[in-house]
């Protein structure tokens, strides 16, 4: 059996799916596995860069698709760079699979599902269906669909029929297996895997040893970070509103690091309200990433409550491995707080309670022992119960019970029309 790898970045990109993707790849083919991955020639948000077509990374066997390039910036240019990648994908696979092969297929781009599924079936390979976030459902709870119903309808019904395919789904929490398991999904199809961080790549580093704490002026201050996309589905004017809330203490600052749809807004909002106490940074270099984490005494997270089933930060998981308390901004109830809540690594709020969130951050600057209480938490939740090595074993018994099952899982004559 070939376990073929299919998602838009792979390996030098550090994207959240693609650091998942290759993580996964490089320790299946450590373990004996025959792995392949199928990727677009670029890098997130690097539109000039190009990979090369073909490479061997570590054992595993690169293919990279040369996909248009009109960026992320606009909704057309995006959808235009989604269908290069789906056509050119869907005769990848007519042309390369072999029946028996399993393609582990990713959530980017949307839909990828849809157009692996039917060069699959045609070609008798099994699908595991990685479902890192969840399509439609977070373009309609983003307000994308509210004058195209049918083609949301549509496009949810191509979805579920592609779940339907031999294989199994893989979801990264157990309310999106709810969701998914109400949309006519057998139970016994579905499995939850939690996203996960590497313990040896990200681990605590002490303020004092923390090169970028000195390089970029926050040595002596108490500092609120938040580290990753700043995305559609994530809310910043509670955490505004709180910077404003505390813009005269010299003692607190707040360290925003990353890009994406919301940067220039947040930065724009900075700017106009003089908040002095925020401080914008790039995605930092995979060789900065624990620093980077540690830079900050206290993490944000924040997610739109209506987006609970579709997505799960992933950022999570990294400041785990760092040993940093959480501060949650959204749903209560949601999958992160409840986590907070269960371990004692950290707090919640909901979106708009600037009150409730200027008050956690200034407890947790006057409580250091709470603090490295908190932290020391959040690393010993990571090692037991979302290290890579653990994500590791799952899914080598997951590739090894569907391989063990492949003659009753893959009856591929079941036609191709969703």
């Amino acid at each position: 059996m070939k376990i073929i790898f299919i998602n838009r970045y792979f390996f030098p990109d550090q994207s959240a799916t693609s650091r998942m993707t290759t993580s996964i790849a490089l320790a299946l083919v450590q373990r004996g596995f025959d792995v392949m991955a199928v990727a677009s020639r670029e890098i997130h948000n690097q539109r000039t860069t190009d990979l090369p077509a073909d490479e061997v990374i570590a054992g595993v066997q690169v293919k990279r698709l040369a996909t248009f390039r009109f960026g992320r910036h606009t909704v057309v240019g995006r959808a235009i760079d989604y269908l290069c990648f789906h056509v050119l994908a869907f005769f990848w696979l007519l042309r390369n699979v072999s029946a028996g092969d399993m393609a582990v297929v990713c959530t980017d781009p949307p839909f990828l599902s849809v157009t692996s599924a039917v060069a699959l079936r045609l070609k008798g390979g099994i699908m595991v269906n990685w479902i890192m976030d969840l399509f439609p459902e977070t373009a309609v709870e983003l307000g994308f669909f509210r004058r195209w119903r049918l083609p949301m309808q549509l496009a949810r019904k191509a979805r579920n029929w592609s779940l339907n395919s031999p294989g199994i789904a893989v979801c990264s929490t157990s309310r999106m297996a709810a969701y998914i398991e109400q949309q006519g999904l057998p139970r016994d199809q579905l499995v939850v895997m939690h996203h996960w961080s590497d313990g040896e790549e990200i681990y605590p580093i002490p303020p004092s040893r923390n090169r970028l704490r000195s390089q970029w002026g926050l040595n002596g201050t108490f500092v609120v970070g938040y580290s990753g996309n700043f995305g559609r589905a994530h809310e910043f004017q509670t955490i505004i509103d709180a910077a404003r809330r505390l813009k005269d203490r010299d003692d607190i600052r707040f360290l925003l690091i990353g890009g994406g749809y919301q940067h220039a807004a947040v930065m724009e909002a900075a700017r106009q309200l003089q908040l002095d106490n925020m401080i914008f940074k790039p995605l930092q270099p995979i060789a900065n990433l624990s620093e980077s984490l540690n830079a900050a005494d206290v993490h944000l997270v924040s997610l739109l409550p209506e987006l609970e089933h579709c997505i799960v930060p992933s950022k999570f998981y990294g400041i785990l491995a760092a040993g940093r308390p959480t501060i949650f901004i959204g749903d209560p109830d949601g999958e992160v707080p409840r986590v907070l809540a269960s371990t004692g690594c950290g707090r919640s709020v909901e979106i708009g309670a600037v009150d409730d969130l200027t008050a956690t951050i200034c407890d947790m600057r006057n409580s250091p022992e709470l603090r490295t209480e908190m932290g020391q938490r959040a690393r010993q939740l990571l090692l037991k119960e979302y290290s890579r090595e653990k994500a590791i074993d799952a899914w080598c018994a997951l590739i090894t019970r569907i391989r063990n099952a492949s003659p009753s899982v893959s009856p591929i004559a079941q036609g191709v029309s969703p």
